[in-house]
């Protein structure tokens, strides 16, 4: 096709300028790269008189990103304005019924509507592409999507949150505690308006549950994901950690049992010679897991103006050279509804325990361990206070129900002075 493809951008954000700037500073690229111009049509943000720092004047403007959506001189409605439902939902429902293609980079949407949207745009015959919802710049959907079509998924483990990521190696290097790296982290605006979002894994959570859909074959299901942020991780647990050989990572898990659908995303341990131990900062790493490839591991800026723009723009660009494919890969309506399984598949854990100071203490612990089927592997025991000494346990491979009956049992000894931290150890 030799006419323009004109977008309509809602949302004047980070991403949504960086979108702006890519289109005006690269239009002869893109051009070429696609074989059709790509133009901007109209814009709608919150504020007309904010400066932006790009000139926006020659774009006609919209106050209600409905009416944005459904304009007459938009091809491809650009979603950036973020949220469940509300005007983003309402619009990109507004977009397709109008029969127009949709380009988003709303998790939080695809996470809990994704299957209803899905259908609607196949539906219609229209796109929904959605790479910027997940990993910033990584081209992990299109790699799911397009690139490991021909393998089975085995597994999905990443690091998902660059915030979390942040902290938690912030905590590390500068000896840190938690709440204290928080309140740095929240000072430079690394986290979301509601930091729950970032620290509390729902962020990274959101990405799972679409990434899980595409490798497995399923419907979006979020509600499903074992879901553990990282508030309770200390300063203690991270030099712990790295005492026995491991960093601490929010991690995100998917895999297909023969129990159901597994999805975690919670704090873990990881070998800290490993890619993802070794990952620092902001940086995201996704691992993929296939029959075929074994293994591919994409890594890089899970966020801001230039990443997530890219993602935008990489797919703006299929849809104008033609390519049209499922929104999770696979027609919507074939996708199943897949059982949802608890932490089945054994794995080592690490506990940290404070158990008060007098003779006999640990040994009540290690028997209850060993009665609920837990072998220990490791075990060291720390300089104490006058009432309590830190125990550090790492186990032997072993089921989470066993850990947590263990610990259900625990509580009937009168040794401990607080309630254990259970951290699982990831193979990555």
């Amino acid at each position: 096709m030799t006419t323009p493809l004109r977008l309509g951008i809602a949302g004047l954000g980070t991403v949504g300028i960086g979108v702006v700037r890519i289109v005006r500073q690269q239009a002869a690229l893109l051009s070429a790269r696609t074989g059709r111009d790509i133009s901007i049509s109209a814009v709608s943000a919150r504020s007309r008189d904010k400066d932006r720092g790009v000139p926006l004047s020659s774009y006609a403007w919209e106050d209600d990103p409905v009416a944005l959506a459904t304009r007459d001189d938009v091809d491809v409605y650009v979603e950036l304005m973020g949220g469940t439902d509300g005007p983003a939902k309402a619009s990109v429902e507004a977009a397709i019924a109008a029969g127009k293609d949709v380009v988003t980079a709303n998790k939080a949407m695809l996470a809990i509507h994704g299957q209803a949207l899905a259908e609607a745009a196949e539906a219609a015959g229209v796109s929904l592409r959605y790479e910027a919802a997940v990993a910033g710049g990584i081209p992990v959907i299109k790699a799911l999507t397009e690139g490991l079509a021909g393998n089975e998924i085995k597994r999905i483990v990443g690091v998902m949150n660059g915030s979390c990521n942040y902290i938690l190696t912030r905590m590390e290097s500068a000896g840190l505690s938690y709440e204290e790296v928080f309140a740095e982290a929240d000072g430079l605006g690394y986290l979301e308006a509601d930091p729950q979002l970032d620290v509390g894994g729902i962020d990274a959570a959101h990405k799972l549950a679409i990434l899980s859909s595409i490798a497995f074959g399923t419907r979006v299901d979020f509600d499903g994901i074992e879901l553990e942020g990282i508030e309770r991780v200390s300063i203690e647990d991270i030099r712990h950690a790295a005492d026995m050989g491991y960093k601490i990572k929010l991690l995100g898990v998917a895999q297909r049992t023969g129990r159901g659908l597994e999805q975690r995303m919670m704090p873990c341990l990881v070998p800290d010679t490993s890619p993802m131990g070794q990952l620092q900062g902001g940086t995201n790493m996704v691992a993929i897991e296939g029959d075929a490839v074994e293994q591919v591991v994409l890594r890089g800026p899970g966020a801001g103006e230039g990443p997530t723009a890219s993602a935008v723009m990489g797919d703006v660009c299929d849809i104008a050279r033609g390519t049209r494919l499922p929104v999770f890969g696979q027609p919507a309506a074939g996708l199943d509804t897949a059982p949802r399984a608890a932490s089945v598949l054994p794995a080592p854990y690490y506990l940290r325990m404070a158990l008060v100071d007098k003779p006999g203490a640990l040994a009540k612990i290690a028997t209850v361990l060993g009665e609920a089927g837990v072998s220990i592997d490791r075990m060291r025991q720390y300089g104490h206070d006058d009432t309590s000494a830190p125990v550090l346990i790492v186990t032997h491979t072993c089921t989470r129900a066993a850990v947590d009956d263990a610990l259900a049992s625990m509580q009937s000894t009168g040794v401990l002075t607080s309630d254990p931290v259970v951290l699982r150890i990831e193979s990555v």
